[in-house]
């Protein structure tokens, strides 16, 4: 009986030994970034359909050597890791499935590879792959090949192999990016210009926009930037305007805050292309509900104010205090064809550099009258400042960013710069005072 005692009790210990084992079992994401001394520390994010959320951070050593340590509770999906700032330029996607180490490489001459990782290695050797495919159909149409023979001898590679890596990722979470990226494939012989059509109206076929996995990645997004602005040297609001309303098709049944997390950098394009026609469209063919039906408090703002200061919208008046004691308006002031409203302040290094050129540059351009509006904490260094600049008109706003002029022009960074006509209206919103340079030297 004692014996039998001491057994069952060694059993029990060495049971008891291995819990702990169990339970601090982790996964790893590590590797290796080249050249070292340009990397100091990596950021892992898990990223979801609207955010991102931090997880860790590892130093990255002398050697160019990183690793992550990953809980067991991780959940499975796609991490991101941030190698620099801005994080949102500098950083790659991986998938983790909560079964596997992985291990890289990041270097500035080849990029990322994986060394260990069937789900990373997988999707890497897909996109290499195809990528070597799609280049052999563009030779064949730049050579305006007509044999018909050759035509379905690429196409059927093309076929199998997209079958091929389906099959073989069938149990894996990569499956889902590899069905979302198949190609078009034509049936019979196509020209280039049937092909080229056919591509652009098969572009988005295949992806699962509720896919929580395609939609915690990049995928989904790329894919539309590309739709919209990638697949064809068309750029007239037409166009546009027809490669939304597919889109908008295929989000139908998308929940609204993730049509948002989808269409907004394509208003932000627009945006940044100083295409306000467009950015008003998309604001009012679908953004604006879009944010109302989610309470997006935010967005909402945002989009009425870019509306109230789009080109071609009379700009918001303001006071104006006169040297001589006098005060007038911006609607008020008559003597000039054009104005430049420039919202800036004495602290801004930026607006410190940037305002000499415009003086610079307006010495060409008489007409021209500046409004400098400084969004200033106090008024010391702006007394200071605008004693360089004589013949601007000068306003203050202590309020700095909350400032209700500022408010209404949308002013989120300075310097800012508003073009108006003798009426007021904005006719142009250049980035900074070179892109306003060969503005007015342009008209």
């Amino acid at each position: 009986m004692p014996t039998n005692t001491f057994q069952i009790m060694k059993q029990l210990l060495f049971l008891l030994l291995l819990i702990p084992a169990f339970c601090i079992s982790q996964h790893k994401i590590s590797g290796t970034f080249s050249p070292p001394e340009n990397y100091s520390f990596a950021f892992l994010y898990k990223a979801t359909p609207l955010s991102t959320e931090f997880v860790t951070r590892s130093e990255i050593d002398s050697t160019g050597n990183f690793s992550f340590e990953i809980d067991t509770l991780a959940q499975p999906g796609i991490y991101k890791v941030v190698y620099a700032m801005p994080p949102e330029k500098y950083n790659f996607n991986i998938i983790y499935d909560g079964k596997e180490d992985i291990n890289l490489t990041f270097s500035e001459e080849k990029g990322l590879e994986f060394k260990e990782s069937n789900e990373n290695k997988l999707w890497a050797s897909y996109t290499k792959s195809l990528d070597l495919i799609n280049s052999t159909i563009s030779n064949y149409y730049t050579k305006q090949s007509k044999d018909k023979e050759a035509f379905n001898e690429i196409f059927k590679a093309l076929s199998d192999f997209q079958n091929a890596y389906e099959s073989n990722s069938e149990d894996l979470m990569v499956n889902d990016l590899i069905k979302a990226n198949r190609p078009y494939i034509p049936m019979k012989y196509e020209d280039v210009s049937a092909y080229a059509k056919n591509l652009k109206e098969n572009y988005l076929e295949n992806i699962d926009f509720e896919n929580p996995l395609l939609q915690s990645s990049d995928f989904i997004s790329d894919r539309v930037m590309t739709y919209m602005f990638g697949v064809s040297d068309n750029t007239d609001d037409d166009f546009y305007e027809g490669q939304l309303k597919t889109l908008n098709g295929l989000l139908k049944k998308a929940e609204p805050t993730v049509k948002i997390a989808i269409l907004l950098p394509v208003w932000q394009r627009f945006r940044d292309l100083s295409n306000d026609g467009m950015a008003n469209y998309m604001i009012d063919e679908y953004l604006m509900e879009i944010a109302k039906k989610s309470d997006q408090e935010l967005l909402i703002e945002t989009f009425e104010d870019f509306k109230n200061t789009s080109i071609g919208r009379k700009a918001h008046d303001f006071e104006i205090a006169l040297a001589d004691g006098t005060k007038t308006s911006l609607y008020e002031l008559m003597d000039s064809t054009k104005y430049l409203v420039i919202f800036w302040s004495s602290t801004c290094s930026h607006c410190l550099v940037e305002m000499p050129k415009v003086k610079e540059f307006l010495q060409n351009h008489k007409k021209v009258k500046v409004i400098a509006y400084g969004l200033e904490d106090d008024k010391k260094h702006w007394e200071e400042e605008i004693l360089k600049y004589p013949e601007f008109i000068h306003v203050i706003g202590l309020d700095k960013w909350d400032n209700k002029d500022a408010i209404a022009y949308a002013i989120d960074a300075t310097p800012s710069f508003f073009l108006l006509n003798q009426d007021k209206e904005i006719i142009a919103k250049p980035e900074d005072a070179e892109a306003l340079n060969k503005l007015l030297e342009e008209n």
